[in-house]
């Protein structure tokens, strides 16, 4: 679940970018008293995700409107399928539609593109499929809910959460031994150590400097396979880099344990739901 103060602060400052001066076309067509409800409905198939907001988006702007939710987080739907059903004054649903939509058809179009990177794991892999910080500024909150939703998992949420060491942290520190050593002096004890590394020479640095989780970049297949065989009972491996939908079973069968997918969030297109407005209730 989502908290409600973080989602009412986005859903603020997004509908204050469509209502801070009014809805001139709404109040200049729908008389005041008029009442209507409206259902969102799914265009095409997807894994519905942001109900929660979709609801809080109609509240926030007139808490007399009733939401009704037909389809829960994470329940895959055919074209056509109702989602939510909204009753209230018309000019308050017009007011709060397109804020309503462009939340869930993000959140909805990430868990739709999670699902399908899980589905596409070999059966029985224990291989995790993680998302990256490559999120939408100030929507990070929601675009990781919804790769939760879609099943697959998050990698750290912000920079202070986890050391990462990547490439130009190498190249600051000194090198892998020493970034390694400076990170395990300062880090809290319960914080593992990942170190990004782009050939096999550099993994074995990595691991021989205690690294307990290791992201290899970019490496190709039979690398891959070597490395996860050096790695065995050492450390985490992680892969990174060039990962597509088709790749995955070939990637997963090389036993890693985690596949970091950057695409879950910056390439994810938005699901296609409508919001169909009939008067009355």
């Amino acid at each position: 679940m989502l908290t409600l103060p973080r989602i009412d602060k986005l859903i603020d400052d997004a509908l204050a970018e469509d209502l801070h001066a009014g809805d001139l076309t709404t109040e200049s067509t729908v008389e005041p008293t008029l009442r209507a409800s409206a259902e969102a409905a799914a265009r095409k198939s997807l894994v519905v995700c942001g109900g929660q907001v979709f609801a809080a988006v109609f509240r926030r702007v007139d808490p007399t409107v009733e939401v009704e939710t037909l389809v829960a987080d994470g329940e895959h739907v055919e074209t056509g399928a109702i989602l939510w059903k909204v009753h209230g004054p018309a000019r308050s649903l017009l007011m709060a539609e397109r804020t309503a939509l462009n939340f869930v058809q993000r959140m909805s179009g990430i868990a739709t593109l999670a699902r399908r990177y899980v589905s596409a794991l070999p059966q029985g892999s224990s291989t995790r499929i993680v998302d990256t910080r490559k999120t939408t500024p100030g929507l990070r909150l929601l675009e990781r809910y919804a790769v939760r939703v879609g099943g697959a998992h998050n990698h750290r949420n912000d920079l202070s959460s986890a050391v990462l060491i990547k490439d130009n942290h190498i190249v600051a520190a000194g090198g892998i031994e020493a970034a390694v050593a400076r990170a395990k002096a300062f880090a809290p004890h319960t914080s593992r150590v990942e170190i990004e590394v782009e050939s096999l020479e550099d993994l074995d640095r990595a691991l021989a400097a205690g690294a307990d989780i290791v992201m290899l970049d970019n490496f190709p297949i039979d690398a891959l396979r070597e490395a996860v065989r050096r790695a065995k009972g050492k450390a985490i491996v992680e892969i990174s880099g060039g990962v597509t939908l088709e790749r995955i079973p070939e990637l997963a069968a090389t036993g890693v344990d985690v596949i970091s997918v950057g695409a879950l969030t910056h390439s994810a297109p938005s699901a296609d739901i409508a919001l169909d407005l009939s008067l009355g209730e």
